[in-house]
């Protein structure tokens, strides 16, 4: 008895003659369906990528959406209520309000103490004072910095306009004390 896994099978199309005549009764036919499958991919390709650029097209337009409704200002309830914005305050009350102080530099924690500064603004009090990037600020007026945390409470107390010394450290080792004017965030 002959094992019929082991032995090779003729691929597609390749059979020997007498299987092939065996099998077909009449004339050999063209293959079309490997035609018609080719039709079937590229149609699927085109769909597909219809489908995708409406996707896209539609995801832009969702965004696009959201961000002029959170653009208005107020709160926008999940359910579609939108709740605007509490009302600004007179003109009186803003005069009365402490106004915001800023240094005009970014600083992050340098896990060691002081507060590093990783940006300025230009023009900005700080970039006026010779702060540059990389600097470590150590001591702010009299007050000690050792986070982000302790330099962003000391500027909040400051009067804007009054001179504030810095101690700070440069990149290169050394110690500078520079002189701030602190301004006012408009």
């Amino acid at each position: 008895m002959e094992q019929t896994a082991l032995r090779p099978k003729p691929m597609p199309g390749q059979e020997p003659d007498g299987a092939a005549s065996a099998t077909r009764s009449g004339p050999a036919r063209p293959r079309l369906h490997a035609a018609r499958r080719r039709g079937r991919r590229l149609l699927s390709v085109l769909f597909g990528g219809f489908i995708g650029a409406v996707l896209v097209l539609s995801g832009i337009s969702l965004g696009a959406m959201g961000t002029t409704l959170i653009g208005k200002g107020g709160v926008i309830d999940p359910r579609g209520r939108h709740t605007p914005p509490p009302p600004s305050p007179s003109p009186s009350a803003a005069a009365s309000a402490p106004a915001a102080v800023t240094l005009g530099v970014q600083v992050m924690d340098a896990g060691k103490p002081g507060a590093l500064v990783v940006g300025l603004h230009v023009p900005g009090p700080a970039q006026e004072a010779g702060l540059v990037r990389g600097d470590l600020l150590l001591v702010f007026g009299r007050t000690r910095i050792d986070t982000a945390a302790d330099l962003a409470r000391a500027v909040a107390r400051a009067r804007p306009g009054a001179e504030v010394k810095l101690t700070v450290r440069h990149r290169s080792g050394g110690y500078r004390q520079l002189t701030v004017v602190p301004a006012v965030v408009t």
